[in-house]
């Protein structure tokens, strides 16, 4: 039986330094020290509208881990290893079979979490119109065997179900966030030391302290999320004491923070060119060769990102430890088209470029681009906007190419359900429309894998076949800046980027 022994993934908290991720004492105690308004409400700037209301089936699942509102049958630890969330320990009955225990909890509107209700939730996941990326590669059946087991299993193999359950999307919710219609609200619905009481539209949220939390009572009472798209609104919201907390401070902005204020974090985010392989300009590989042949990524580095950034090496950066060293070398790609070649080829078409405002370095990075592109013949023309305001266009694969700013690790903490989403033919997030059975088959062999090594080994071989396809081109390796006012202890500053506040995140 495997029964990880660890907290919940915290790689680095503002002093004083955290020794889990749950505060001690699981008595539901106020260990919040006295005096300064350290049990008082935390002030949050996020920089993502919600897209579907907060629902985890969206890219706002990560709103619901950040804020520790909701909770999977795992977590990852600080090596990305499976650890006990809401399952205290799990065993792997056979290749696709898996039995975890549940711990003693309830959700935030009183009720029990039990076999029944993790097995709602995780058939609601299944069964949601559009799937969770993390479900895109897998199909779970899951039955509860008594009150407080759960056999999850897979039709093939699959080593990292553990892992996979650690995602966002993955969250388990009491019975009533769903509904008939297929609509998932978490409000009052999670199991951790936040709750979401109210919901106001696109701007603002307010989370009160769940204090029947099984981890223990959070340090403060609660917490008022505002978000602002503009990264230079968030920094000077940070600035002013408007919020406490202000994710994603962009590069121009960071050097005008306090300097105990401004917490550089190496990243798994990873910035890329990505390139319509199905319609459009880039249908044609020697006019994508000729795209990657123009970037100079270097160029991003000290300009846009003003250091806060290294150059690309491959899909994954410096914060993908075992990556480095280990790259497959990139065979076979075609030749890049000349100048000449370009300019005939795209005669009176403009090549439409996106990327979005959320980031702020991601418009002046296009801009950039668009310059480079132009010198190698192409005819330029961006788009920017909200993100919010696009992803159904990106998804219909109505741009040329997009600038995208991508969590490698985000859903699994495993790589293959990033390359398998966003590269595969039936990725449920192929931006770039890519169909290339040697790819296809090098993901599905590294899906497969259940050793370590071997995985990661063969995750750097479909690396190798994905940019052998020039759809994407990537950029920069980001280093995130999270802004933290001085008042503020116990900030999870996360590479992955699930994770910001918990139960030990506190004014002082």
């Amino acid at each position: 039986m495997r029964t990880p022994t660890r907290g919940l993934f915290v790689v680095l908290a503002l002093a004083p330094l955290l020794t889990g991720c749950f505060v001690s004492g699981e008595d539901g105690k106020d260990t919040a020290a006295t005096g300064g308004g350290a049990a008082g409400r935390l002030k949050v700037a996020l920089a993502i509208p919600p897209v579907q209301a907060l629902s985890p089936y969206s890219n706002d699942a990560t709103v619901l881990s950040k804020l520790s509102v909701a909770e999977g049958l795992t977590a990852l630890d600080e090596e990305g290893a499976a650890a006990p969330a809401l399952a205290r320990s799990w065993t792997r009955k056979s290749a696709t079979t898996w039995s975890f225990e549940l711990r003693e909890a309830t959700f935030q509107d009183g009720t029990e979490v039990t076999a029944e209700s993790v097995v709602n939730a995780l058939d609601h996941a299944g069964a949601a119109e559009v799937k969770p990326r993390v479900l895109s590669d897998v199909s779970l059946t899951v039955k509860a065997q008594g009150a407080r087991t759960v056999v999850i299993s897979t039709k093939t193999a699959d080593p990292v179900l553990p892992m996979r359950l650690a995602s966002p999307a993955l969250g388990i919710l009491a019975p009533k966030a769903y509904a008939k219609d297929g609509t998932v609200s978490p409000i009052g619905a999670g199991t951790g030391p936040f709750e979401i009481t109210k919901l106001t539209g696109k701007t603002k949220a307010a989370l009160g302290r769940y204090d029947k939390y099984w981890g223990g009572r959070a340090k403060a009472s609660g917490i008022d999320v505002t978000w602002i798209a503009d990264g230079t609104a968030r920094a000077n919201a940070l600035r002013g004491g408007d919020v406490d907390i202000a994710e994603w401070i962009p590069t121009a902005q960071a050097k005008l923070l306090a300097k105990d204020t401004r917490h550089e974090v190496p990243s798994v985010r990873t910035d890329s060119l990505v390139l319509n392989t199905a319609s459009g300009v880039f249908t044609d590989p020697a006019l994508r060769a000729a795209a990657r042949e123009a970037v100079d990524s270097s160029a991003l580095v000290g300009s846009v990102f003003g250091g806060y950034a290294d150059p690309a090496q491959g899909l994954f950066g410096p914060a993908v430890p075992w990556a480095a060293g280990r790259r497959a070398e990139v065979t076979g790609r075609t030749k890049a088209a000349t100048r000449e070649q370009v300019t005939k080829e795209t005669k009176g078409r403009t090549l439409r470029l996106a990327t979005y405002t959320n980031r702020a370095e991601l418009p002046e990075a296009a801009t950039v681009l668009q310059q480079q592109l132009e010198k190698a013949g192409f005819t330029v023309k961006q788009d920017v906007r909200e993100y919010t305001q696009m992803e159904a266009d990106l998804l219909a694969g109505k741009y040329d190419a997009l600038v995208l700013s991508r969590v490698t690790l985000l859903d699994t903490g495993d790589a293959v359900s990033y390359l398998a989403s966003d590269y595969t033919s039936d990725g449920v997030y192929n931006i770039a429309g890519l169909k290339d059975a040697k790819v296809d088959s090098a993901i599905k062999s590294a899906a497969a894998e259940g050793g370590t090594a071997e995985r990661q080994t063969k995750i750097l071989r479909a690396e190798a076949g994905i940019l052998r396809t020039d759809a994407v081109v990537p950029l920069v390796h980001e280093k995130v800046v999270q802004g933290v006012g001085a008042n503020v202890e116990g900030v999870i500053l996360d590479p992955r980027e699930r994770s910001l506040v918990n139960v030990d995140t506190h004014l002082k």
